[in-house]
């Protein structure tokens, strides 16, 4: 920014002189745009012995006002009574929001300073020199929006074409670096020194005691100073989403499955997830999620990548309800086995107030279709339920051990799920015959069965890789060791092991206690 002074007027104020290019401008070969161009127009339109002050906004954008340093410095002269007009070379140099400039103008015009352009030469004082003016803007800010949507294609045209880092902020973990790939230059993402910070945070997330504020702890008390590095805090939101992105996993066919579950579109075939390189996510104009897969390699195997989703997918249908946490270690997990609401649990003192005990009420009685159970308030105690589950849990891990040193059979769910899936493609096969001969109507109904039978083979085929995964996993000396010490444990920890290993408690005064376990 350049600002020139030379003696005031016997009014006290100067002209303003306002220049500005954009990005997109620097790339046209049209030189009439350039900084200086408008600079010496502007002051070959000044009266001899008239003064001005500059201002100018170098690479600065159109489409608002608020992030123009030097356009906000001179709204704040004209506040001050320093300007008696502003001199632009066009009107969209001034802004091609035609809302903005609006108000900015009439902003000016309270402060007694107009705006004129040098290329539009009409009268704005005038009213048919407002309309021209608006009509003008109108134009720019249509352009500004085709120049975005022009962008916005293309981005996304590149992103399904290559698997090209396209821009933007580099995701922690890893640098930007130009590669030549199949014969086509571009950005790359390449490990970074913070991969291992990465890598370090999944490994850990692996395991059933672990939590976010946890592994952050442990990078702190091992010096390893992640709240300043490539700009990125690591707080417990970011590490949750680096713990979700399919960014660092080498994908491989267990990896594509999960995704086509999920029901993302993914742009390459199967054989493409090598198991080696990682994938991007983009998002279409229209908010709906595809996945690409990149050229950078991955951080984390397909495996714990797996496992880590699983976990957190659990945590999501688990929440740790607030305050209400330190309560039990079994909450969010205890439903009334009636309606399927969760048991909320209260306190009640004695008179004497020497003694306290802690009963579970029942929220589905307060919503608007009621409880099939009888009361409000269960006999069953918080007390009774926490050391039955405790108890069934070192049951379940002893047998976990016994079938892990065991070469077992699959189970009957598994056996189960197989079987649909056979009788599924069979079905499918025998609509597919169908087709040839169907008219428009049965076309389309089979289209529909045979795209509903697809989905539950889907869904079906992940459930079985889900529990060989976790059979796979299941590593019973994270979990028998925490369980050795069960005491010494905080309610987080134990709650952090129970999400591990139980999908469901189910409680009524009638049935029971009954524990659904997911390991």
């Amino acid at each position: 920014m350049k600002t020139i002074k030379t003696t005031q007027t016997t009014t006290g104020k100067y002209t303003g002189i306002y220049v500005r290019r954009s990005v997109s401008d620097k790339n046209k070969d049209n030189n009439s745009l350039s900084i200086d161009s408008q600079k010496a127009e502007c002051i070959n339109s000044l009266k001899e012995g008239e003064q001005y002050k500059l201002y100018c906004d170098d690479g600065k954008s159109a489409k608002d006002i608020e992030h123009r340093p030097e356009f906000q410095r001179m709204m704040s002269d004209a506040k001050d009574g320093l300007l008696s007009s502003i001199i632009v070379k066009k009107y969209d140099r001034f802004s091609r929001n035609l809302k903005d400039y609006l108000i900015v103008t009439d902003t000016l015009d309270s402060y007694g300073v107009g705006v004129f352009s040098l290329t539009e030469s009409f009268n704005t004082t005038t009213k048919e020199g407002r309309v021209m003016r608006n009509m003008i803007l109108s134009f720019a800010e249509f352009e500004r929006e085709t120049i975005a949507e022009r962008v916005t294609d293309a981005y996304n045209t590149r992103a399904l074409e290559t698997g090209f880092f396209q821009g933007g902020k580099v995701h922690f973990g890893y640098k930007s670096q130009r590669q030549t790939v199949n014969g086509k230059t571009g950005s790359v993402l390449v490990p970074s020194e913070f991969a291992e910070v990465i890598k370090t945070a999944y490994e850990m997330y692996k395991q059933p005691t672990a939590s976010l504020q946890g592994i952050i702890d442990y990078f702190k008390t091992n010096g390893i100073d992640v709240h300043h590095t490539e700009k990125a805090n690591l707080t417990k939101g970011n590490l949750s989403r680096f713990l979700e992105s399919t960014l660092y996993v080498r994908a491989d066919k267990n990896v594509y499955q999960y995704l086509v579950s999920k029901g993302y579109e993914l742009i390459d075939d199967v054989e493409v997830y090598d198991g080696i390189h990682g994938l991007f996510k983009h998002r279409k104009a229209d908010g709906t999620e595809y996945i690409k897969v990149g050229y950078h390699e991955g951080i984390v195997d397909s495996e714990t990548w797996l496992t880590v989703q699983d976990r957190k997918s659990r945590n999501k249908r688990v929440p740790n309800n607030g305050s209400k946490f330190k309560n039990s270690w079994l909450i969010g997990l205890v439903k009334c086995n009636h309606c399927g609401q969760a048991l909320n649990i209260y306190y009640n003192r004695n008179r004497a107030k020497t003694k306290m005990w802690r009963y579970y009420v029942d929220s589905g009685v307060d919503k608007s279709r009621g409880c099939a159970g009888e009361r409000f308030t269960l006999k069953t105690k918080p007390d009774e339920v926490e050391q039955k589950v405790f108890e069934a849990m070192k049951s379940r891990l002893d047998s976990l051990v016994i079938a892990k040193s065991a070469k077992s059979n699959p189970n009957a769910e598994t056996q189960a799920a197989e079987i649909e899936i056979i009788r599924i493609d069979t079905e499918i096969g025998e609509l597919m015959e169908k087709l040839a001969k169907a008219d428009e109507v049965l076309f389309e109904l089979i289209q529909k069965r045979v795209k509903s039978l697809y989905a539950k083979k889907s869904e079906l085929e992940e459930k079985i890789r889900t529990k060989a995964r976790k059979c796979k996993e299941i590593d019973t000396t994270p979990l028998t060791n925490p369980m050795s010490r069960w005491d010494e444990l905080t309610l987080q920890e134990k709650h952090a092991l129970a999400v591990t290993m139980i999908e469901i408690i189910h409680v009524s005064d009638e049935s029971g206690i009954g524990i659904k376990f997911n390991v």
